[in-house]
Parts: structure tokens; C-alpha cells; sequence
């Protein structure tokens, strides 16, 4: 049985938008210079370079809003698919994230111009219709849940580089879990593995026989960051359990060979 798809509300996921942005603003106007010079856990970035990629991802909502609706264009693109997808063009975007780099001279005025943009943007309802990306066509509203996942798993690598406080929106942390959750499953569909990230998130997955009643022979538990680094490439699986981070149970239990599933 494939998982089921999920459903959004507009207004929250709007709401969270901006909330997450206006997070990120305020801790990104907290560092100095000194700050952006410093190395993250992205190969080759300076958080100052981070700074710059968010600000293209937020600038992204607003751009393909203002375009018109891709003509007779279904939007066949899912979030999983898209998940998993952008692995493929990571190294476009690491490629334009330099190109960004070299022609800005602050990247503070930069992200700060993109989250106004963005708030703008999403002042009144998202569109009902397919926008065009990179990786194929979505809905409007599909596309805003990416900004999400971009904003929350760089919030992690701003904090991880700096020691910033960087406060996580609850939507849109729990909105980014189910959607990393569920293209886990997507990818590795069946019933034999329960992963659960208390307290937003609960798939089956990998094939094999499944359970239909009490304990699940095979049990994954993490905590939501936890989830996020894994299904990002931020942690190992390895890693994870040396630290105490994450419970498996039972002989299938072992996710490592599904992620990361995010490029």
C-alpha cells in the first residue's frame, strides 16, 4: 500500500513562511563579520555563503508566483519526488549559490531584502494553480512547503556553524518531519518498519511482511532534529545510534541504506 498523501493548510503553511523566515532574519542579524567567515558543515561554505542560499531560496516563492501559470502543465511533481529529487541538482545550486556570492557584498541585506519579498508574497492566498521549477511542475502551495524544508534544515546548519539561537516555527518543523517521513516511505514502500518521530510523525515502510496489530517487530524512533539531520545528510545512521540519538529494533530496522533523501 503506497502512503497517503498528505494535505496542507494554505494559511498555515503561509503563516509558518513567514514566521521561519522572520526567525532566521533575526538570528542572522545577531553575527558579525567575524561569524560569516566561518566554515559550516556544507562542503566549502562560509555562513556567509549560507546567508546567500537562503536568500535564493526565499527569493524563489516570490519569482515563480509573479510568473505565469506553465500553460496546459499538469503539476505532476510531488513533494517526495521532489525530496528525493534534488540530489540532482545540487550541484546547479551549489554552482549558482557562488555565482550569488561573488556578486553580493552583503549578505545580510540580501537575506533581509528576500524575507520581505517573501512575506509580500505570501500577503494573500497562494494560487491555485501549477508553478514551473527546475526539477519540473508543482503546485503553488506544494512549492511554499519546500521553501519550508529549505529554511528548517538550514536553520539547523546556521546553528551548527555559529552557536546562534536559530527558534524552529512548530508547523514548520512538524510540516518538514511528515514530508521527509513520507518520502522515506514513498521511496521504500511497505509495512515491515515503523519509523516514528514523536510527536509529528509515524510511516511504515520498507517491504516485507507487516504487522496489523500490538508492538511492530521492527521500530525506528527519533526525536524531529534528529530526523531532519538524517533524512538531510547532516548525521550518519551510525552516528546516530553510537550517540544514543535514535532506537532500532528488530532485523530490518537498519534505514541506512535509505538515506540521506535529501540531496
Amino acid at each position: 500500500m503506497p502512503p497517503r498523501v498528505r494535505t496542507h493548510n494554505p494559511d498555515r503553511i503561509r503563516n509558518a513562511l513567514v514566521a521561519q523566515a522572520w526567525s532566521l532574519r533575526g538570528a542572522v542579524g545577531s553575527l558579525d563579520p567575524a561569524d560569516l567567515a566561518r566554515p559550516t558543515r556544507l562542503d566549502g561554505w562560509t555562513v556567509g555563503d549560507l546567508v546567500v542560499h537562503l536568500a535564493l531560496q526565499l527569493e524563489a516563492l516570490p519569482r515563480v508566483l509573479a510568473e505565469p501559470a506553465p500553460e496546459g502543465a499538469a503539476a505532476e511533481l510531488t513533494l517526495s519526488r521532489w525530496a528525493v529529487s534534488t540530489a540532482s541538482v545540487a550541484e546547479r545550486l551549489d554552482a549558482d549559490t557562488r555565482a550569488a556570492v561573488a556578486g553580493c557584498p552583503d549578505p545580510v541585506v540580501r537575506l533581509d531584502s528576500a524575507v520581505n519579498a517573501l512575506q509580500d508574497a505570501v500577503s494573500a492566498p497562494l494560487p491555485d494553480r501549477a508553478v514551473r521549477i527546475r526539477l519540473g511542475t508543482m503546485t503553488a502551495l506544494d512549492f511554499a512547503v519546500t521553501r519550508l524544508v529549505e529554511m528548517v534544515v538550514h536553520a539547523d546548519d546556521l546553528a551548527a556553524a555559529t552557536g546562534a539561537d536559530v527558534p524552529l516555527d512548530r508547523h514548520a518543523l512538524a510540516t518538514v518531519v511528515r514530508l521527509l517521513a513520507d518520502a522515506l516511505a514513498a521511496e521504500a514502500p511497505g509495512g515491515s518498519v515503523e519509523l516514528r518521530v514523536p510527536p509529528f510523525a509515524v510511516v511504515q515502510c520498507v517491504a516485507g511482511p507487516r504487522h496489523t496489530r500490538g508492538t511492530p517487530p521492527n521500530v525506528v524512533e527519533t526525536d524531529p532534529l534528529t530526523w531532519i539531520r538524517l533524512a538531510a545528510g547532516r548525521l550518519t545512521w551510525a552516528d546516530a545510534v553510537a550517540d544514543a540519538a535514535l532506537t532500532a529494533s528488530g532485523e530490518r530496522s537498519d534505514l541506512s541504506g535509505l538515506l540521506p533523501v535529501l540531496g
